[in-house]
């Protein structure tokens, strides 16, 4: 299949204007799939600063990259005019330290992290891994501590920890985050799960529906909605809510960290999540409405 004249002249242009080019689904800021997603996150671990295409605004431009490139996929990177590759890639690049000397980067450290498994934790890994073949135990932590576990073969440049008798395999990034931390087994009401808990964890602290009116109305608490647009329109949100979708993650990370932050969501159950992220951070101050916003309407 040709490529159109018109749409190679204007990827060549961007390509030309901008040293580093991600053509991906969504935006940095709200990526629109999951490996649109990981390709952001990797990238957003060594520059400040990096063009990015929606693809899904241009039609034109989503199908040409293809063409222009001879790469069925998206996302795709490219540095200095050349394809790079796909968010397996770049992840592959990034674990190695070769997105590093490519942007030059200081070349990651890979010191073990100190960790500690809990025995209840061991002994649940165990379980659920017990007929895992080929796989190893990689746990991820993204800059805003939110965690995930998966089973997949182990990386030749993985940096991997040990405690309890099991090995926790890292990527660089997440090595740094996980120093001190202690995974465990806990129930809630959400259900059983592993458990991370950061060196300087805070608190998070339920607060009803009453007392977030009071305290709106004495001042000085910040409250955070932290439901997507659709979730919104179903049940506006207070006017006194500012929306983490709109104004970013980073931007609350940056208030003091005596700053009393309350989260909402629908019914009071990712807002928690989300609420455990920032004490993860050590904020002294945490909230999560119970009820969510079904609560406030009612």
């Amino acid at each position: 299949m040709s490529l159109d004249p018109a749409t190679r002249e204007r990827i060549q242009s961007l390509l030309s204007e901008h040293r580093v080019v991600l053509f991906m689904k969504g935006t940095r800021q709200q990526p629109m799939c999951g490996f649109s997603a990981a390709a952001t996150n990797t990238l957003n671990e060594l520059l400040e600063d990096y063009h990015t295409v929606n693809v899904l605004e241009d039609p034109a431009i989503r199908e040409g990259i293809k063409i222009y490139g001879e790469w069925p996929t998206i996302p795709q990177l490219y540095v200095e005019g050349e394809l790079v590759g796909g968010s397996d890639i770049i992840r592959q690049m990034y674990t190695s330290g070769e997105l590093h000397s490519l942007f030059g980067a200081v070349q990651p450290d890979r010191t073990p992290p100190e960790i500690a498994i809990t025995d209840k934790a061991a002994e649940m890994i165990r379980q659920g891994t017990a007929d895992a073949q080929g796989v190893v135990i990689h746990l991820e932590i993204g800059p805003d501590f939110s965690a995930g576990f998966q089973l997949a073969p182990a990386g030749d440049f993985d940096i991997v920890a040990e405690s309890n008798g099991l090995r926790i395999h890292f990527d660089p990034a997440s090595a740094q985050r996980a120093k001190g931390i202690v995974i465990d087994w806990v129930s809630t009401v959400q259900g059983e799960g592993l458990s991370l808990k950061f060196p300087g964890a805070q608190q998070v602290h339920d607060m009803s529906v009453q007392e977030l009116r009071q305290r709106l109305a004495d001042g000085g608490l910040v409250l955070v909605d932290v439901r997507p647009a659709a979730a919104r329109a179903m049940l506006p949100s207070l006017p006194e809510a500012r929306i983490l979708e709109d104004e970013g993650y980073d931007a609350f990370a940056a208030l003091p960290k005596d700053t009393p932050i309350a989260f909402v969501c629908q019914r009071g159950i990712s807002s928690r999540g989300v609420a455990e992220r920032f004490a993860s951070h050590g904020f002294s101050q945490i909230f999560n409405v119970e009820g969510g916003m079904e609560a406030c309407s009612r």
